[in-house]
């Protein structure tokens, strides 16, 4: 079959959920059989969101071929079986970038460089080359209509129904449908302004996703669809949903994918949804209750900083037919007040991966207690690394161990700078990035947890285990249950004595799943459950 592209716009306000409901119509067509790819369009100029403070872009997700990308990706993979990589995400400054090489190359040789055509051929391009080997490419583009930024992308997407036709192009546009409480009315007419804007450019929606807090009544869908110039029953209802795993099943009983796939003149089979009914079942209705998470980091107040550690622990807890209640723990609070008061009540703790000394501290302080009181602990990346700094000073009596990245003069280094990443200097990309191999020693937490021996996941650092100190951490009782053999590079870190104590260099919430739980994840909850019932 002819690959088919569905273009995802977003109009009215930022953070609208385009993400999602790219995800959620992947996640509908791969049920009906369909091989599924999607890729996010950033209009930012940065090349990518890897030097951007969380405060800016929140998370950064890695693929398994070391991009970083854009937390939407995040989505894509969660909810689809779709295989990313660097081709999945692309920006402003990727294109730009690429067009100014291909000019001094001489490619253009002659020509007046433009952003019609050259711009936006390659973004064109780029969305093809993405795109080869599938029955549908899913497209979103970030930012909403009306950005000065987006206009290229927006041409771009346009020229597409030019090159491709009606049968094998759809435009799918993301709208917002306030409830003015004062007036105790649904608004139509953000959308109808952004639909405007959008035929202005050249683009006419298919479909309208409208993002609302309640369901629309039928003539709200029928004014809509009179002056957006689209069928009725293509104004969808996308309301607030109890979780973001049940969008997807709503979405199908307002007939998204059916009109998707009617619009595209696509054969499928019926749509088998059971696997995500089930799931949403168990998130609903769980039959272990409810266990108790602190996560102790200094992005606390931003939920998109820690996306998929945050779903990742939901999946744990679908695994284990939990509900899993997150509280989020300023780490330098506890630098100041100390943990009494705020992880009395946590079930398990876990320390986040970051970057910066800032809080640090609160974080080693928080592991001791993890440690001491015998509380599941999980660390990721700098979780990890504090772990083992709270380790060397708290039991093998050096008190000033601590990480080369925050004290370089340090006595006791027991993190530092990896061999490979001395001497770089740019900070774009240059990280140890993307999935690598791990060997687990058998009968430990993590080899039990995966039930396996070989496993690859990904990673995003530069500092790593100074294998100087593996000898004293040892005999003092630290099981470094796995490494990466090439470069005999530590990546876990257990405590034999203990409920369930672990840290890992790498970043396993990458690769779960809702309906696959990460193995860490899955083993993590249940550690937490057992200690709530202890």
């Amino acid at each position: 079959m002819k690959t088919k592209f569905i273009f995802v716009t977003g109009g009215v306000v930022s953070s609208i959920g385009k993400g999602l409901a790219s995800a959620s119509l992947g996640a509908l067509l791969e049920s009906r059989g369909l091989r599924v790819t999607l890729q996010k369009l950033d209009p930012y100029i940065n090349v990518d969101p890897g030097t951007m403070s969380p405060f800016q872009h929140g998370e950064v997700f890695v693929t398994d071929d070391g991009a970083e990308t854009d937390l939407d990706l995040g989505h894509y993979e969660r909810y689809t079986t779709a295989k990313l990589s660097k081709k999945s995400n692309f920006t402003t400054g990727q294109v730009y970038y690429s067009v100014i090489e291909k000019e001094r190359r001489g490619d253009y040789l002659g020509g007046t460089v433009q952003v019609i055509p050259h711009i936006t051929d390659e973004i064109k391009s780029k969305i093809l080359e993405n795109a080869k080997g599938h029955d549908v490419a899913i497209v979103e583009v970030g930012g909403t209509v009306g950005d000065i930024e987006s206009l290229p992308f927006l041409e771009a997407i346009r020229q597409f129904r030019h090159d491709r036709g009606a049968g094998n192009t759809l435009y799918l546009h993301v709208t917002l449908v306030p409830y003015i409480k004062t007036a105790g009315e649904l608004k139509s007419k953000p959308t109808q302004h952004s639909v405007k804007e959008l035929q202005e450019i050249g683009i006419q929606p298919d479909i309208l996703l409208c993002r609302c807090e309640q369901e629309l009544p039928r003539e709200l869908k029928a004014k809509i669809a009179l002056f957006c110039n689209v069928d009725e029953k293509a104004v969808i209802t996308s309301a607030d949903a109890d979780s973001i795993y049940a969008v997807p099943l709503n979405l199908h009983r307002e007939g998204m994918d059916e009109q998707v796939v009617e619009k595209l003149n696509i054969w499928t089979k019926s749509p088998d949804l059971a696997p995500w009914q089930e799931m949403v079942e168990k998130l609903r209705k769980p039959a272990n209750g409810e266990v108790k998470i602190a996560i102790v980091g200094k992005y606390v107040n931003l939920a998109d900083s820690y996306k998929s550690l945050n779903e990742a622990l939901v999946h744990g807890g679908i695994a284990n037919e939990s509900r899993v209640k997150l509280t989020f723990v300023d780490s330098e609070r506890i630098e100041q007040e100390g943990v009494d008061g705020l992880l009395d009540n946590a079930d398990g703790i876990l320390v986040p991966g970051g970057f910066g000394e800032r809080g640090t501290e609160g974080k080693i302080m928080a592991i001791e207690y993890a440690r001491v009181k015998k509380i599941p602990f999980f660390g990721i990346c700098l979780g990890m690394q504090m772990a083992v700094v709270e380790f060397a000073r708290n039991v093998c009596g050096l008190t000033d161990a601590f990480s080369s990245e925050f004290k370089p003069g340090c006595e006791n280094p027991v993190i530092h700078l990896m061999e490979e990443q001395k001497g770089v200097s740019k900070k774009g990309g240059t990280m140890r990035l993307g999935a690598y191999p791990c060997s687990l020693a058998k009968g430990t937490f993590a080899q039990k947890a995966y039930g396996a021996t070989d496993i690859y996941e990904r990673h995003r650092h530069r500092y790593e285990f100074n294998n100087s100190y593996r000898e004293t951490l040892k005999s003092n009782g630290l099981v470094l249950s796995g490494v990466y053999p090439e470069v005999d590079l530590v990546e876990v870190v257990e405590i034999a004595d203990h409920p369930w104590f672990l840290g890992c260099q790498f970043h396993p919430e990458f690769k779960s799943k809702p309906l696959n739980p990460h193995p860490l994840f899955r083993a993590f909850i249940a550690a937490a459950l057992n200690n709530r019932k202890g």
